[in-house]
């Protein structure tokens, strides 16, 4: 039988409602595929007229009635009595209070047992029985194989939300970026929009080296390096690594304040033809490389 199945009797429960009184004649439905085939004890004082609701009208034959807990407990009794296939309605969550017994619960729980002798019972089963619902209670394998189901598919979304944010460069090695605008993306989509403009027209919008430099120092200063082992902890390549990381950065910063690094704008061929007196430093800029032109001295 399957882990989810169910059974519910409708018309029972429109007829007689649902209590502790009936709960376990519920449960031994005809129709219920989780009721044993055999001849169950309950069913045997069903036919000698006993069962809780009727010690709570007619109690033990001195025709005094009882209260909902003292005929659960008489019930109990005369069922320990017997021997073999039994349903047992366990006691509800507080066993002293009599509300539990007289006013409808939405769960009530059904243990089917063997039983060889007063004190000697062996489990076969637990039942649920929800809002009118009769559910089987799993098994341990089944409980721990849907556990390591769920822990297992909420690990592989962690993984795969943090496959996206790392990032490695050779200057600052594996990093974290949490950022929702990728600094990355955007610089790529800004250098690809850069350079179809360069194609299209060399003489306006080229790039800027210095606001580059500044930028790019900007991002590796805000990200975070992996790396936070002490310097005696890393061996003599790793170490070289971060010195030659260092003075990149340095170059960078320096390259970034010099001031013969500058930006101007593309000179034509055939303006620098007719400009023979000239004597101011020139930038040109083709196919993306700006090369400085010291001053020259007309001859």
């Amino acid at each position: 039988m399957s882990e989810t199945a169910s059974f519910v009797d409708p018309v029972f429960l429109a007829r007689f409602g649902l209590s502790r009184v009936n709960v376990v004649d519920y449960f031994l439905h005809p129709l219920n595929p989780f009721r044993t085939q055999n001849n169950t004890s309950n069913e045997v004082l069903n036919m000698q007229g006993i069962s809780i609701g009727m010690l709570m009208q007619a109690g033990m034959g001195n025709h005094i009635p009882l209260s909902a807990m003292s005929a659960e407990d008489a019930y109990s009794k005369k069922l320990s009595a017997l021997t073999g296939d039994q349903y047992e309605l366990l006691l509800p969550a507080d066993p002293n209070d009599s509300d539990h017994y007289t006013q409808p619960s939405p769960l009530y729980t059904i243990r089917h047992v063997i039983r060889t002798n007063q004190s000697s019972v062996k489990i076969l089963g637990v039942y649920y029985v929800v809002e009118g619902v009769i559910y089987k209670s799993p098994n341990i394998r089944s409980l721990m194989k849907s556990n390591v189901a769920r822990t297992l598919d909420g690990l592989a979304g962690a993984c795969s939300a943090l496959s996206v944010c790392a990032r490695y460069l050779p200057s600052t090695g594996y990093t974290w970026n949490f950022d929702e605008n990728d600094d990355d993306d955007d610089d790529d989509d800004d250098d690809d929009k850069e350079k179809d403009t360069n194609d299209n027209n060399v003489d306006s919008d080229t790039i800027d080296p210095v606001v580059s430099l500044m930028k790019l120092n900007k991002r590796m200063k805000r990200r975070k390096i992996l790396d936070n082992r002490k310097a005696g902890e890393r061996n003599e390549a790793e170490e070289e690594g971060l010195r030659a990381s260092a003075a990149i950065d340095q170059i960078l910063v320096r390259l970034s304040k010099n001031s013969h690094v500058t930006t101007a704008s593309a000179v034509d061929d055939d303006d620098s033809d007719d400009d023979d007196d000239a004597t101011s430093t020139k930038n040109i800029v083709r196919g993306g490389t700006i090369a400085v032109a010291e001053p020259s001295t007309n001859i």
